[in-house]
């Protein structure tokens, strides 16, 4: 088992604080515990290092069975200790650890987890399957697939995952890569520049927990799509967790193997839309909170709503929004209170250039329309045809016609592939229900305002 030493220093900490208690007696505890830690895990083995030699031979014939059941409480798993004296550890430290032979290079990032990602309407259903799948891998939603545009959080949630269940079940070995670091390492066995086992074998041996990045990158590489596929089945047998991201649904991913395409179907897919104002508001403010030297009540409420609103369309570009304006009245503009005339001028130059990136499309008004009733762009093309979901899809292609001007064969085609007439129909009877229907007057303004 391979943590990092922040790892290993919490996962001790945990434990020492169940010893304190069941021990109740301060002395002993300061006498053979406080100074100890782990040095590492092998295995099945826990090597804690002790201040002397008397303190390892103490505790392993008085206080093994309270270190054994403290251990055990904290990790959920049957761990062997072995108490050893720093000198013990001379030869140990002067070699080299070995790194795996696959993605060695492969990390969890530990500022990504569930208490820094806020949840909204937008990004709930993902939020809690991940959260579920990490107190029980394997034995609920295999795979969990998270799809959704660039920049809504899917990483994050990936990330979030395998901290999760690193912290829970420390016996578990999780591997996070991106799809293209797949791909380069597979060229890498390919060619013959690994040495030892295959990349399958090495998966099934060294993996317990696989979570994978943008999987459409897998499209169109058939040799490795077959690879994946082997490596998918075993972690599927095996009841061995799976999460992956893809920015497409899994019926949507047509390059890709039809057997893939169909395993991630029979899984859990979930969407992540674009966040709604208040998740933006809420992300900022966390944003702000754990920044250097300013918090929310040096902001005015104004400026937080501002930046919600123009750049809410994902979160990447909202931190990026919140970076330059601190960057500004920390570096250029030093002030203590932020008002809205200062913001905006800190951010003029995103502005400007998102003001190109945000001209309206079929796109960006289907994703407008699904996001008011609730639902995923992807439903609107789908072949359902429940009464929400139709009236939503019939909204839609009203609203194309009307501020694009685009021909009903070209919206048939963003719909799925419908034909010109089931287009003409949609926008004529949502036409002719505006001439009574106050609700569907206010929806229509309402929809024009959001897309202003």
């Amino acid at each position: 088992m391979e943590l990092t030493i922040s790892e290993l220093t919490a996962l001790w900490d945990r434990t020492l604080s169940k010893i304190k208690t069941k021990l109740a007696d301060n002395i002993v505890y300061d006498s053979f515990f406080a100074e100890s830690y782990i040095h590492s895990i092998e295995g099945n083995k826990i090597i804690v290092v002790v201040n002397s030699g008397l303190a390892a031979t103490i505790i392993k014939m008085k206080y093994i069975d309270i270190v054994n059941s403290s251990i055990n409480e904290v990790t959920g798993s049957d761990f062997e200790l072995s108490f050893v004296i720093a000198s013990d550890l001379k030869t140990i430290n002067e070699k080299k650890p070995a790194k795996p032979e696959y993605f060695s290079d492969s990390v969890l990032n530990p500022n990504y987890t569930f208490q820094t990602f806020v949840s909204g309407q937008s990004n709930l259903e993902a939020f809690q399957a991940s959260l579920m799948i990490s107190q029980n891998p394997g034995s609920l939603y295999n795979p969990l697939y998270l799809y959704g545009d660039s920049g809504l959080g899917k990483t994050h949630l990936l990330h979030a995952i395998g901290n999760a269940i690193k912290e829970k079940f420390p016996n578990k070995r999780v591997l996070y890569v991106h799809a293209q670091e797949f791909l380069d390492e597979y060229v890498k066995y390919v060619k013959g520049d690994k040495e030892g086992m295959s990349i399958v074998d090495w998966f099934k041996n060294s993996v317990d927990v696989l979570l994978v990045d943008d999987v459409q990158f897998l499209s169109n590489k058939k040799a490795t799509e077959e690879t994946f596929f082997s490596i998918y089945n075993h972690f599927y047998s095996m009841n061995k967790q799976i999460a992956l991201t893809s920015d497409q649904p899994p019926a949507k991913l047509q390059d890709l193997d039809e057997r893939l395409r169909t395993r991630f179907t029979q899984g859990l897919p979930l969407s992540i839309n674009t966040p709604e104002k208040t998740t933006c508001e809420q992300i900022l403010k966390m944003k702000i909170n754990h920044s250097e030297g300013l918090t929310v009540n040096d902001f005015d409420p104004e400026v937080i709503s501002f930046l919600a609103e123009r750049f809410g369309r994902n979160v990447r570009e909202l931190e990026g929004a919140l970076a330059r304006l601190l960057f500004y009245v920390i570096n250029i503009k030093p002030t203590k209170h932020i008002d809205i005339h200062t913001a905006m001028e800190a951010v003029k130059s995103l502005t400007d250039v998102q003001d190109d990136q945000a001209k309206l499309s079929e796109k960006r008004i289907a994703e407008t329309v699904a996001q008011y009733y609730g639902l995923t762009p992807f439903q609107l093309s789908s072949k359902v045809r429940t009464a929400q979901i139709a009236m939503a899809r019939h909204i839609a292609m009203y609203l194309i016609r009307m501020l694009l001007d685009m021909p009903f064969v070209k919206i048939g085609q963003f719909f799925g592939g419908r034909d010109h007439a089931t287009v003409m129909t949609a926008v004529t009877k949502v036409d002719n229900e505006l001439k009574t229907n106050k609700g569907m007057q206010e929806a229509i303004e309402e929809l024009k305002n959001r897309l202003k």
